[in-house]
């Protein structure tokens, strides 16, 4: 087995393992939301910035290599995962309050590990819409924060190809895969991994909403670091 160093800590890996995949295996906690094991990595939102003997690069997708010095645990990286994550904050709609996936959304727990306290930036108050057109999932465009693990589910998962991600910078947007551009249009059912992959509260499905109580659920009492090397770890 070859090593790596990940803040100081000498980590093993097997041939073909991504730095991340080296870190959660060590457990070893790196920041993210579009990384999930068993999907094609992605990239996407950049909370896994590490520098491997120093460049910036992204730890879900950067292939593991003997002898790396990995460093990830900087000021300035913490630095900018905040800001990374204020700006998907105000780049979307995501009051936590009056949100239905509160406690269990991934987007709020990474926050709180960063010790996110304000959002800093300008809220945007974009203008996206709700589509309510399908009998059991609802899509609010105005939490999705375009991870592509929905995307990737649909693809890779489910065969079916119903998300994907058109536009650039602030015209990005989630789109579906049907002539009317409704969710009700496509394949998509409530049994697909892509109606239930998503980390923040884009995805809904229909009445299941605080079927678990606040205060029970799964990051009310467990920080994403602990739930996310528990889960990742044994998948």
């Amino acid at each position: 087995m070859a090593n790596l160093t990940i803040d100081g800590q000498v980590v093993g890996f097997e041939p073909g393992q991504t730095i991340m995949e080296a870190a959660t295996a060590a457990g070893i906690y790196i920041p993210h939301l579009c990384h999930k094991p068993g999907y094609t990595p992605h990239g996407s939102c950049k909370l896994c910035s590490v520098k491997v003997n120093g460049r910036v690069c992204s730890a879900c997708t950067f292939p593991a290599a003997d002898g790396q010095q990995v460093i990830s645990q900087s000021a300035e990286l913490q630095q900018d995962r905040r800001h990374i994550t204020q700006l998907l904050f105000v780049e979307g709609n995501h009051f936590c309050p009056s949100c239905e996936k509160t406690g269990q959304c991934q987007l709020q727990a990474v926050a709180y590990e960063l010790k996110m306290h304000d959002n800093h930036f300008p809220q945007f108050y974009p203008q996206r819409a709700l589509d309510a057109s399908h009998p059991d999932i609802v899509l609010d465009h105005n939490r999705c924060i375009f991870c592509n693990l929905c995307v990737r589910a649909s693809r890779e998962k489910d065969g079916k190809n119903v998300f994907g991600i058109s536009g650039r910078g602030i015209h990005k947007h989630l789109i579906v895969n049907s002539e009317s551009g409704l969710l009700k249009d496509t394949q998509l059912t409530v049994d697909d991994a892509a109606a239930h992959v998503c980390p923040t509260g884009a995805i809904l499905i229909r009445n299941t909403a605080y079927h678990v109580p606040i205060g029970q659920r799964l990051f009310d009492h467990q920080p994403i670091s602990e739930v996310s090397l528990e889960h990742d770890h044994g998948q």
